[in-house]
């Protein structure tokens, strides 16, 4: 939430069919390292008002830190109520396994030790993401399949490849050595489900994606894991349009607000 590249509509909407008995929101929630008073639009305030209401019906709901909301981490294993704040997580699920759950920045070298760096790549990416949703909205009028513009650029990047292929091999290979059945992240913006191995054993990585490209979330019924990927069928072109508006308008007065 805050940040130009959020389908806050969306994910409300995803919010308003489910009623589940434990909500883990895996870091990154709210962009603190972008925010500005003068972009937090009704919609990413909607998102926010859902969550108490699911908490405040009896859902559980988990508030794990990632780096762009690390500056909550100085209140992590805070509870009220049915709303908790931690840096990581485990749960013993209905099959009796265990899921480790945390976001997955501590990877990351860039994050950990050239936040700047890492801060100007967030905020790089942000313009990207608007760009690429007025792109995507032309080509919808054009009547053409959308293009992502970042996953264009992470497959023909070899490093970014291998940071990714890396990411998941160092979560899995901690969760086999820590016997967790099975380990949940986010952060690469990767959603995925598989199964990986080493001498050791082997376990389920699951990656959760985001809510800025992917629209994606890990579903957890009946003892079985589900990748969950919302689609536009919903919405109509006047309502695109208007989110696009929305935004475009809240650039300019940015801009205006930057340049005073």
């Amino acid at each position: 939430m805050g940040t130009y590249g959020s389908h806050a509509k969306e994910l409300n909407n995803y919010l308003s069919t489910i009623k589940p008995k434990t909500l883990v929101l895996n870091g990154d929630i709210i962009d603190a390292w972008q925010f500005r008073k003068s972009y937090f639009p009704k919609a990413h305030l909607r998102v926010i008002q859902r969550i108490i209401g699911m908490a405040s019906k009896g859902t559980k709901v988990y508030y794990i830190t990632g780096n762009h909301d690390e500056i909550l981490r100085k209140f992590s294993d805070m509870t009220m109520g049915n709303f908790s704040l931690v840096d990581k997580l485990v749960l013993e699920l209905d099959d009796d396994k265990k899921a480790w759950i945390f976001h997955g920045d501590v990877f990351d070298a860039s994050v950990q030790h050239s936040k700047w760096i890492a801060k100007l790549g967030g905020l790089g990416y942000d313009y990207l993401i608007l760009m690429n949703r007025f792109a995507n909205w032309c080509l919808a009028k054009l009547g053409r399949e959308p293009y992502s513009f970042s996953k264009k650029i992470k497959a023909s990047v070899k490093k970014a490849v291998k940071f990714i292929s890396d990411f998941e091999t160092t979560a899995t290979d901690l969760a086999i050595e820590k016997n967790y059945d099975y380990v949940i992240c986010g952060h690469i913006h990767e959603p995925k489900i598989l199964t990986k191995e080493n001498k050791h054993g082997s376990t389920l990585y699951l990656n959760s994606g985001d809510w800025v490209e992917n629209l994606t979330a890990l579903e957890y019924h009946k003892k079985r894991w589900k990748l969950y990927s919302y689609t536009h069928t919903n919405f109509t072109e006047e309502e695109n349009l208007f989110e696009m508006e929305d935004i475009l308008t809240s650039q300019m007065l940015s801009n205006i607000i930057l340049k005073k």
